[in-house]
């Protein structure tokens, strides 16, 4: 394993978090300089060319992005399989270059792992780099001129990652330092992959993600692996032994799947439409070392269903109605199944609200953990339910305003229900400057006839 020395520490107040990454490192060369084995054969030298069309912004409304981690994950990776599968490289490329940075060249090659064509990202670095402080990272990416979405997402990102390391080392979250290579590699890795979660829009899903053991040598010492700020980055997230002496999930990797996904699973239940794959630099014994994204429409289970689901509430009286809105939009954002507020008198006469959520018993942690996190409350209530489901599912259906996903509910209760993505029907009349129930009428119209077409009388 390769020295974290090379780039950066992992000691109490110097952090570098794809730099003691073995099997993702973003780097080309070992301690003495040689070009480093891996799996990865270029197609042609300086090869970006993509073999596919390129995905419009918003395509994912309505549809899955699945992250195949079983052979890990690293930030590079994910950057990696979310351009080869169809992410444009510009949007990549304009999200980095919004930031106050210099002394690197993004590069973007395709080729083969294994018999896998896969893309592989790297950051070459041109210039000297300075030691940043989180502190300055959070405020170079909430100046910039990135996207609003994009800067929120890389914010949240890079605070699990930072938040993890001050309690591995036990120091207040400003003293958490990322040094030179690292920290410049952790940022691009971190803003590309937003700003191209950004640009799908999809469901985020996610495998349970294997984790190697053994130990790797950084700037202050041996650390064991996994190392220990990927687990605290994995905090409510399953995990599972991948058996094999190497580091496959980076503390980067680690901090971007646990902020963006929303559910794990082996594989979800899904129309697959498009795959892309990101290569990482190690070389495993058995398997290629890549990550794989699958975009796809999911599919609902026939047949109304009975599942553990978990109601969480906490009683708040000193919140404010914004952050009340902030905080149920970040529930849904993060797998709620259905979030509310609703008015309340308190103790000695005070107003205040039940902020309450609906979440899978899976993910009935993770979202108390947001509440917690994200409210002034103190406490979290947990309620174990069940529910009978209707069984839905999304179609794709064209109209003269452009393609609106339409969610379909079936089952037997009662005539069929149709509810385009309000979001996409805005956007679509927007662009036509038409109503927007213009747009929702037509997508209804047409959803229907797909579903419920009229007999042919002559039949």
């Amino acid at each position: 394993m390769k020295s974290q020395d090379e780039h950066g520490g992992h000691g109490a107040h110097s952090h570098a978090h794809e730099t003691h990454e073995a099997p993702h490192a973003h780097h080309h060369h070992d301690a003495e300089g040689k070009p480093k084995s891996n799996a990865f054969r270029l197609s042609a030298p300086g090869s970006t060319q993509q073999y596919r069309d390129d995905i419009r912004a918003g395509f994912g409304v309505g549809r899955l992005i699945f992250l195949d981690a079983s052979s890990g994950i690293a930030g590079d990776m994910t950057v990696a399989a979310l351009v080869n599968l169809g992410v444009p490289w510009s949007v990549i490329q304009e999200a980095v270059s919004a930031l106050p940075l210099s002394g690197y060249r993004l590069e973007l090659q395709m080729g083969q792992a294994g018999a896998i064509g896969a893309n592989r990202f790297d950051v070459q670095i041109t210039g000297s780099q300075e030691e940043r402080r989180y502190g300055e990272i959070d405020e170079l990416i909430r100046m910039s001129p990135l996207l609003p979405e994009v800067r929120d997402l890389s914010a949240r990102i890079f605070h699990r990652l930072a938040l993890a390391e001050s309690r591995v080392h036990q120091i207040p979250i400003e003293q958490v330092h990322f040094h030179e290579v690292g920290a410049i590699d952790a940022i691009i890795d971190v803003v590309g992959a937003a700003a191209a979660f950004n640009h799908l829009q999809a469901r985020v899903v996610a495998t349970p993600l294997p984790l190697g053991h053994g130990f790797v040598n950084c700037r202050h010492g041996v650390i064991p692996l996994p190392a220990p700020a990927t687990v605290e980055c994995l905090r409510g997230v399953p995990t599972y032994a991948a058996n094999i002496e190497a580091e496959t999930v980076t503390p980067t990797g680690a901090a971007i799947i646990a902020t963006v996904c929303q559910e794990f699973k082996r594989w979800p239940d899904m129309v697959p439409e498009r795959t892309g794959f990101g290569a990482g630099t190690s070389v495993f014994p058995n398997h290629p070392n890549v990550l794989r994204a699958v975009l796809g429409l999911p599919v609902m289970a026939p047949g109304a269903a009975s599942d553990d689901h978990v109601v969480l509430e906490a009683n708040i009286d000193d919140m404010t109605g914004e952050l009340t809105g902030h905080v149920l939009s970040l529930l849904m954002q993060f797998g709620a199944l259905d979030a509310w507020a609703a008015p309340i008198t308190m103790k000695k006469g005070r107003p205040g609200v039940v902020l309450s959520a609906i979440a899978a018993a899976r993910d009935a942690l993770r979202l108390s953990e947001l509440i917690l996190r994200e409210t002034t409350t103190l406490g979290v209530r947990r309620t174990v339910s069940a529910r009978v489901e209707r069984p839905r599912r999304m179609i794709e259906i064209e109209t003269r305003f452009g393609t609106v996903p339409v969610k379909v509910a079936e089952g037997p209760f009662g005539p069929v229900q149709f509810k385009p993505e309000f979001d996409v029907c805005a956007a679509l009349a927007e662009r036509s400057q038409v109503p927007v129930r213009e747009v929702i009428a037509e997508a209804m119209m047409r959803a229907r006839a797909v579903v419920l077409p009229t007999p042919d009388p002559t039949g």
